[in-house]
């Protein structure tokens, strides 16, 4: 199944969407691990030296698929883990066969507010299992408020939708200053941000870390004269963690640096 060129600009929607699936699945065969779930169990365990709640619930699922980059386990876990038991309020983007929308749920716990969204009407199955779940397009401006204001806020994102490079920037320029002071963004597979058929390409200039470096400089304009490119998710970006295909930008009021030097000068000074 390959297109070329202008033939791929003139394929229905539905037919260009399931190319980039299959392009995106085909991509990452090589990846793939062989193994029964206890050997993912002790891979994750042996490899990041991980165990929680979290890796036991993914590797014990025998309902609809979850399907998940073995290192996500650990790093999930130490991201979200202060969040358990509370009533945070936690959006997916990407439903797929909606095995982790349950997977949260049993994670996050009952007082969670979770919601899930996909642009496959498909999904709308799955509402009801695990979470809420809305069909419709992760750019959609009007879409995505209408799915916040019904959640009655947002505190933490799980970017795990389209991983084309003309939508991951949009929808963080939008959701992020949707965050609530002390949540999360994250975004998962960027190793798509290398591939052309997901709009990137190495040192690209449409790969998505060719903006979140720009964002990185907007952290630091106290220190250089050149205006924010991304002032609205820069200007309230308190961090940024980078990990292989995956990245976490933390929601928090920023303040100008000071620095102070105290304590007694050395004698003779």
């Amino acid at each position: 199944m390959i297109f070329q060129g202008a033939a791929r600009q003139i394929l229905p929607k539905s037919v260009r969407e399931a190319y980039k699936e299959w392009l995106f699945f085909e991509a990452i065969h090589r990846f793939r691990f062989q193994g029964s779930p206890a050997d993912v169990k002790a891979d994750i365990q042996n490899k990041y030296d991980h165990q929680s709640d979290l890796l036991d619930l993914f590797t014990g699922n025998q309902g609809t698929i979850v399907h998940k980059w073995h290192h996500y386990i650990p790093l999930y876990d130490r991201y979200f883990s202060a969040f358990r038991g509370q009533p945070i309020r936690f959006l997916e983007i990407g439903v797929f066969e909606g095995g982790s929308l349950k997977m949260w749920r049993d994670y996050f716990g009952e007082q969670a507010i979770i919601f899930g969204i996909d642009i496959n009407p498909k999904c709308k199955q799955f509402d009801g299992v695990g979470g809420q779940v809305r069909i419709g397009s992760q750019v959609d401006a009007a879409f995505l408020n209408a799915v916040i204001e019904e959640m009655g806020g947002v505190d933490l994102i799980l970017d795990d939708g389209s991983h084309h490079m003309k939508h991951v920037p949009e929808t963080l320029r939008h959701l992020f200053p949707r965050l609530s002071d002390g949540g999360m963004y994250m975004i998962e597979d960027l190793h798509a941000a290398y591939w052309k058929g997901f709009g990137g390409g190495f040192r690209s200039s449409a790969n998505f870390f060719g903006t979140l470096f720009d964002v990185v400089d907007d952290m630091h304009r106290w220190y250089h004269r050149r205006r924010s490119k991304h002032a609205a998710i820069s200007h309230a970006c308190s961090g940024i963690h980078i990990h292989d295909s995956l990245i976490v930008l933390d929601k928090n009021q920023t303040h100008p640096p000071v620095h102070s030097a105290l304590g007694q000068p050395p004698l003779g000074a």
